[in-house]
């Protein structure tokens, strides 16, 4: 059962990333230390710089001979059934939206679950629900969080295509005297090209891959990373979840208001991180044949607080970092009665 010492541990590890929240948000606003320019470029830091390190030193510490892929297979066919659901309300609706569709993705499948969620689950059902978390948070960086890298790039690829395409036709028209433009799309080869070409270059997209690489050799063959090398790797990783946090208040300083996305988004933002998710999850465990604690674990680990790195994607890539932000923000500071919540219910499970 929990108790007020679980809780203050819960607690105690949140509340260092609204300190760096609010210093971020202080250093705009109140104290007018960074520029629009100097803020981009301290998200760039994080987005290719101490992110990717953050992702490589945890992905290269874990035991991938000692994961249960019952359960991650499960949370596979969660991801795939939340991705149907978008893909025909894309299809089959007048409202659906490629870019919605990817932002609901991220709200509905990718959580924050280090840092909240190894406390708090520690405190639910001990150690051996910790190393699930651990599991599932390694291949939401490998696969989900590389998934979400590649449409975003692909989504804003296509997009400068097309402009470039537009912008070549109007002067080609101009020299013309023709008024009418026409825009073909950019052929899905040539788009696909430029997409791998970028993701080559950036260190998110191969930094997990790198670090389940290691983690595979060093436990196959017992070895350990040299001193020097993990030195120099944590340096920088150790301020990756601050600097992220750090991040996200600079860019609610340079918004209107603190919940950028307004009442209605932050609602439904809400609704997909704790109802959708979890519900998707538990589908997914109950076809596979989970039970037990491990069922419980994966239900409360997908409502766990939206993922921070989601919130840096999508402000690099410029799609709902306002919804993303408060997602975060507001997330951490509902999750944890909603998820003891959740905790009560699960407990009739058997």
């Amino acid at each position: 059962m929990i108790g007020i010492e679980d809780i203050y541990k819960v607690i105690v590890a949140t509340t260092p990333l609204y300190v760096a929240l609010i210093l971020g948000y202080g250093s705009v606003k109140w104290w007018h230390i960074f520029t629009n320019e100097q803020c981009d470029a301290i998200n760039l830091l994080v987005c290719y710089i101490t992110l990717p390190l953050f992702t490589f030193e945890f992905t290269a510490n874990v035991d991938p001979f000692a994961w249960n892929f019952v359960l991650i297979g499960a949370d596979a066919i969660s991801k795939v059934i939340i991705v149907g659901v978008l893909a025909a309300w894309v299809r089959f609706s007048s409202k659906g939206s490629y870019g919605w569709a990817i932002t609901s993705f991220s709200l509905s499948t990718l959580t924050n679950s280090l840092v909240v969620g190894v406390p708090l689950l520690q405190a639910m059902y001990g150690p051996s629900a910790v190393d699930l978390v651990v599991q599932l948070s390694v291949v939401q960086a490998i696969i989900w969080l590389t998934l979400l890298l590649f449409v975003l790039e692909f989504r804003r690829t296509r997009i400068g295509c097309m402009e470039s395409d537009q912008e070549m036709e109007v002067r080609e028209k101009d020299l013309e005297g023709d008024d009418e433009i026409g825009v073909a799309d950019p052929s899905f080869c040539y788009v696909m090209l430029k997409v791998w070409m970028k993701l080559a270059m950036n260190p998110n997209s191969y930094a997990c891959i790198v670090g389940i690489t290691w983690a595979c050799v060093a436990n196959r063959w017992h070895l350990e990373m040299p001193s020097i090398l993990e030195g120099s790797i944590l340096i920088m990783s150790r301020a990756g979840t601050g600097t992220a946090m750090f991040s996200m208040g600079l860019f609610m300083a340079r918004q209107k208001k603190v919940v950028a996305c307004g009442s209605s988004l932050t609602g439904l933002g809400m609704v997909l991180k704790f109802v959708a998710g979890p519900a998707a999850m538990a589908i997914a465990c109950l076809a596979v044949g989970l039970h037990g604690d491990v069922l419980r674990v994966a239900i409360i680990q997908a409502a766990l607080p939206q993922s921070i790195t989601s919130f840096i994607y999508a402000k690099e890539y410029g799609l709902h970092a306002d919804v993303l932000s408060t997602a975060v923000i507001f997330g951490m500071l509902v999750s944890l009665p909603l998820l003891i919540g959740y905790y009560a219910i699960l407990a009739f499970l058997h």
